[in-house]
């Protein structure tokens, strides 16, 4: 059984949503503040539609934390729909071409694609956003640091070349599409208002950076533990996302292996550096000491304002698919969500390894393991 583990409960329209983290150690100083502002990141970016004007997610601890620590039993968050009605509703009877609705609907034997839509919303991706702020404070205390933000909006491009990490942070968290790149920023919006004027929704591509992870997370030895592979389902299995790729991720197949491979160098402050980081961070599934970069490509999203053909399940008659409330665009939200996803594997994979029933006892195993890596 995996030292951490989670799970997420609640539909979109639902009384509520509900996340449980097992696994974490005690000593976690958890703060409500976090979690908070990483849910007020997750609802803003230009093209969000009008549930987030409704809206303003706040997070409330149940259980697993006794003034204001982890105590090292199962952490369990909550966040009220204030748009709970998911009773009162239409059912849903035209499935919307590109959603879960009419797969959902065959799979379980519904009538009312309302029955799917409600917990195939990414809706979910709250909890998981507020379960991968409390990794994000696991993961400081070692000195790992997450950032998400977005690369590629429709077809404009972004370029953060020469940025440090702290400089993406600042720029794209002041963006509306938290895009760290001015230029591409102002081409970005001008592509969601015209999607909006046509009744079209877009994607993106967004990437994330982990800074600070020790060599050797992850695992070569069974396909379930490598820690590059156990990211990309995570990315994947976030709404909407059709693609995952790390360090230069499908350029590197079109490239010679001189062009490609990382070399490595002599030591420096005890450890051997390298010329780049084409890899990602990741060998053989384990972190090798670099950043570690990943970014996942989202596909528009399915509710259109001018509807797409469908049939409609009750008379089996062609019609126009069923228009639920939806964003333009939201492929900055996406960024956030990358972010608590990434932070929640490093922190299991960094968990496995150096386990530690409290925060103080896994801080001087990695301590004492990162030494061990410069006497090498």
């Amino acid at each position: 059984m995996p030292q951490l583990r989670y799970f997420t409960a609640g539909e979109s329209h639902g009384q509520c949503l509900i996340g449980v983290i097992e696994g974490l150690p005690a000593g976690i100083k958890l703060k409500l503040e976090a979690i908070n502002g990483d849910l007020a990141r997750r609802q803003k970016g230009y093209g969000r539609g009008g549930r987030m004007k409704i809206e303003t997610d706040t997070a409330e601890i149940l259980s697993g934390i006794r003034l204001g620590e982890t105590i090292g039993s199962p952490v369990t968050l909550m966040v009220k729909n204030k748009d709970f009605k998911i009773n009162d509703l239409p059912p849903v009877t035209k499935p919307r071409p590109g959603h879960a609705d009419l797969t959902g609907i065959l799979k379980y034997d519904r009538q009312d694609a309302r029955d799917i839509l409600e917990r195939a919303s990414a809706r979910e991706t709250t909890m998981r956003v507020a379960i991968g702020a409390v990794c994000k404070l696991l993961l400081a205390e070692v000195g790992m640091d997450v950032v998400g933000h977005l690369v590629e909006l429709g077809s404009v491009k972004a370029s953060t070349d020469g940025l440090t990490l702290g400089q993406i942070r600042e720029r794209s968290e002041a963006s509306e599409v938290r895009c760290a790149d001015p230029v591409a920023e102002k081409k970005m919006i001008e592509a969601i208002d015209q999607a909006k004027s046509e009744g079209d929704t877009l994607g993106g591509v967004f990437e994330v950076v982990a800074t600070g992870a020790p060599i050797g997370l992850g695992s070569h030895v069974q396909w379930d533990r490598k820690l590059d592979a156990n990211l990309a389902r995570a990315l994947m299995s976030i709404q909407a996302i059709k693609g995952v790729e790390t360090g230069l991720g499908f350029e590197a197949a079109r490239r010679f292996g001189s062009q490609v491979h990382d070399e490595i160098l002599p030591a420096h402050e005890g450890l051997l550096t390298r010329t780049q980081n084409n890899a990602g961070g990741f060998e053989g599934g384990m972190t090798n000491g670099q950043p570690v970069v990943v970014r996942a490509a989202m596909k528009p999203l399915s509710t259109l304002m001018k509807p797409m053909r469908s049939v409609d399940i009750k008379t089996g008659t062609e019609v126009k698919g069923a228009v639920e409330r939806s964003d333009v665009c939201a492929a900055p939200a996406a960024a956030v969500i990358g972010e608590a996803v990434v932070a929640i594997e490093l922190a299991a994979a960094l968990l496995e390894k150096f386990g530690g029933d409290s925060v103080s006892e896994l801080k001087r195993n990695v301590e004492s393991y990162r030494a061990t890596c410069k006497r090498w």
